[in-house]
């Protein structure tokens, strides 16, 4: 008898085990937002228009993560927090893990769109992300990254202090 309930113990730990293994196979989890990689590819856009760099801000980057957490459980559709701070949204699908340098880098590509003697973008185009990146008044940046629940991809938001993109203001 001993035996035997002994081998039924140890299938089922073989069993839990293996569920267990497949269940984290299953939640992909974002990496953790490290401030170093969000900070690089901003400050070197900065400093190629001869901007102050940004500074992390452990509070911005706390309501980001909330924010970002709240999204992601939801429908992960990319909306504005209208909170006090500018803030930059990036939503990646699929299964693969967008990066911090991949998702500023997305937004400082708009600066292709950008027009600084008119302040406009090119018709159709987006630059925002990119003037609030640059925004000559802003000093510091926080953000987070999260994995949507639906499987639907990955949310990445960054908060700006102050904020940017003031109309009828040039952002440096």
């Amino acid at each position: 008898m001993g035996s035997r309930v002994t081998i039924l113990a140890t299938i089922v730990c073989i069993f839990i085990c293996l569920e267990a293994a497949q269940a984290r196979h299953r939640i992909r989890r974002a990496p953790t937002a490290n401030p170093h990689d969000f900070l690089k590819v901003h400050n070197n856009l900065r400093r190629k228009i001869g901007l102050p760099p940004l500074v992390w801000d452990e509070n911005l980057a706390t309501v980001a993560r909330i924010y970002t957490k709240q999204r992601a459980s939801m429908d992960c559709r990319m909306v504005h927090s209208t909170g006090p701070y500018g803030e930059n949204i990036f939503w990646g699908g699929g299964n693969q893990p967008w990066g911090a340098r991949f998702a500023a880098k997305s937004w400082s590509h708009e600066k292709l769109f950008y027009n600084y003697q008119t302040d406009s973008c090119k018709t159709g185009q987006m630059c925002g992300h990119y003037t609030q990146m640059v925004w000559k008044d802003t000093k510091r940046l926080g953000c987070a990254r999260e994995v949507c629940r639906n499987g639907a991809g990955e949310l990445i938001i960054c908060n700006y202090d102050p904020p940017g993109n003031w109309v009828g203001e040039k952002p440096y």
